[in-house]
């Protein structure tokens, strides 16, 4: 194979031809390759796996009703508890696993101290799922 000629004539022209023998060398070595290799790919063990049952235990949380009314007394699921009960029943439900929803319903006449203390009470527990209850305006 000759690149370049003792011709001083054309010396600095470009070669106009591309070799492609080297090419085709290659590409015949990788299609050698993939040829021997697909088969060993697709080799696969014949196994019979035992069957299980595999459903998932969904555990539904519990949720407790915590209500407050206009005046400030607090409700547990309908009993009434002071502040000191209702803190020691979040500390026994943040235990728990799964813990336990806490839909809270205020008045909308109570003043907010209640419910903030509600809701630093039951942070402290540990409880994070607090949802807020209310009804939608009617129009």
């Amino acid at each position: 194979m000759a690149f370049a000629s003792f011709d001083n004539k054309s010396s600095g022209a470009p070669m106009a031809e591309i070799n492609m023998v080297p090419l085709i060398d290659v590409m015949l070595v990788l299609l050698v390759i993939f040829i021997v290799t697909a088969p060993l790919l697709t080799h696969a063990v014949k196994l019979e796996l035992p069957k299980a049952s595999a459903e998932a235990n969904q555990l539904k949380p519990d949720k407790v009703e915590f209500a407050i009314d206009a005046s400030g007394q607090r409700f547990w699921n309908g009993q009434v508890i002071t502040r000191a009960e209702a803190a020691e029943r979040f500390a026994a439900e943040g235990a728990k696993q799964p813990q336990p929803e806490v839909h809270l319903r205020a008045d909308q006449n109570v003043p907010y101290r209640y419910v903030a203390e509600t809701l630093a009470d039951a942070s402290k527990a540990g409880l994070g799922k607090i949802g807020f209850v209310s009804e939608p305006e009617q129009k």
